[in-house]
């Protein structure tokens, strides 16, 4: 038999349909095992067209084999769950006859109420997984269902508790997360206002820019005015600045001299020696005085 390779099994490339694979020898007995298996599984439908070679019969009959145990293994629980239903009937039928010859009674005897009360102890019994109707057999379950009950209740409390630490968690989670968005908010405001007063001192130092760059040229155009003009470099700001502060020098200086002066007041003078120091400052504070006036007209001018 030969049928086409199964997409696993190719090595070739995929066969086009309705064309013939080449042709090679069934290898033995595992060949023939395989066929069998195929038409076993396949039935009265055509077995796909694959390429008969050693890898593919051997991976066919590796299938084969496994499906073979894998059946084996199907019947013997079948047979095995036939026999334990035919055991349970056997069992069902004594007690049944076993009750119908010491008590004469039967299941289908049972009043309609009864029935129902029998119906609700067999469901109860296949609820509680239990071996028999007895009462040694429902004390225990009913007890493990209980204890079932109860770790389950404590279960439910433990997640409640859970349940209700989350929530709280998530109470405090939202409210951080509406303190984050409004400080956000305050934060986006500030940085908004902030950035209108940076763009603000960035046009005021534009325009402070450009009045000094105008202030540079226009001092630079006066001095060169004041140059052509053959104005004397001591009669400039800077110079008289410098005198100035000369002067408020000279004066703090004679502040302890006339402290120095005040105290030889008490003494008696020498009139003709005095007389000579005193006037040696009055021309002294004259000339300074005098070259000072006329350096603050000449600036006037």
């Amino acid at each position: 038999m030969w049928v086409a390779e199964p997409a696993m099994m190719r090595r070739s490339g995929p066969v086009p349909i309705g064309r013939r694979c080449r042709r090679h020898p069934v290898p033995g007995a595992a060949g023939l095992k395989v066929a069998a298996w195929l038409k076993k599984i396949f039935g009265d439908h055509p077995i796909p067209q694959y390429e008969v070679n050693p890898r593919t019969t051997e991976i066919l009959h590796h299938l084969s084999e496994r499906n073979r145990v894998r059946d084996r293994d199907v019947c013997l629980v079948i047979e095995d769950l036939k026999q334990k239903a035919s055991e349970y009937e056997s069992e069902a039928k004594h007690l049944q006859d076993l009750l119908m010859e010491s008590v004469n009674f039967s299941p289908a005897n049972l009043s309609g109420a009864g029935s129902r009360y029998l119906n609700a102890l067999v469901d109860s019994a296949v609820a509680l997984e239990t071996k028999d109707s007895s009462l040694a057999s429902f004390i225990p379950a009913v007890n493990d269902l209980t204890s079932d009950l109860f770790r389950t209740k404590s279960k439910n409390e433990e997640i409640k508790l859970e349940l209700a630490k989350l929530e709280k968690n998530l109470t405090a989670t939202l409210v951080l997360e509406k303190c984050l968005r409004e400080d956000l908010k305050k934060a986006e405001l500030h940085l908004s206002t902030e950035r209108a007063k940076v763009d603000h001192r960035l046009q005021n130092m534009d325009f402070l820019k450009a009045k000094s760059e105008e202030f540079r040229f226009g001092i630079r155009a006066a001095e060169e005015q004041l140059s052509t003009r053959g104005m004397d470099a001591s009669l400039s700001h800077q110079s008289l600045v410098a005198l100035s502060e000369k002067l408020a020098e000279l004066k703090r200086q004679t502040i302890p001299l006339k402290k120095k002066l005040e105290s030889y007041l008490d003494l008696m003078p020498n009139p003709s020696l005095a007389q000579v120091k005193v006037e040696e400052a009055k021309r002294e504070l004259d000339t300074i005085e005098a070259e000072l006036t006329k350096k603050v007209d000449m600036m006037e001018l």
